[in-house]
């Protein structure tokens, strides 16, 4: 909720809109599914096989594994997401998708580091995820946040087939 309003009753005003020059973000915890079409809507656009509503809401029914944050603009529409699990000393970063007329402002830094600590915090030291091999930028920017390539796996994605890369970030 943002002024009495939820965040999908502003989608069609300035979903699109750039952020603006030394704008602050704000990550939080989704806990139930009033946020729920703007995840799906960054999912849709960051995606070529979106996870459904109905994926979500299950991984909404598991709240001691499943966490799903997301990232605010000012405004309080939701730019960005990460869904992960966080399992005994491991975080797996499911999905990770930021607005594209907000990708390399820093929103996707602010989320995952906000993830990091929630994860330190439950106990968790270690983090891993899959990239599609042709997605030169994901890979970047995951290494810049200390992921390191350890395998591929053949086959891994549909729409198009397309190897994975699995990545590993230790702690530091």
């Amino acid at each position: 909720m943002c002024a009495g309003r939820t965040l999908n009753s502003r989608r069609a005003d300035n979903v699109g809109d750039p952020p603006v020059a030394g704008q602050l973000w704000r990550v939080e915890r989704l806990t139930g599914d009033d946020d729920l079409t703007g995840v799906l809507e960054v999912d849709a656009e960051s995606f070529t096989r979106p996870w459904t509503q109905e994926m979500y809401l299950s991984e909404l029914r598991n709240p001691g594994t499943c966490h799903i944050y997301v990232a605010r603009a000012e405004d309080c529409r939701v730019v960005g997401f990460c869904a992960c699990w966080i399992v005994v000393d491991e975080v797996h970063i499911n999905n990770l998708g930021i607005r594209p007329a907000w990708r390399g402002h820093g929103v996707g830094t602010v989320l995952l580091r906000h993830v990091f600590l929630e994860a330190e915090r439950l106990g968790a030291s270690r983090a891993t995820l899959e990239v599609r091999t042709s997605n030169t930028g994901a890979r970047r920017f995951y290494e810049r946040l200390g992921f390191r390539v350890v395998a591929t796996r053949r086959g891994y994605y549909t729409h198009p087939v397309e190897d994975a890369l699995l990545l590993w970030r230790e702690p530091s």
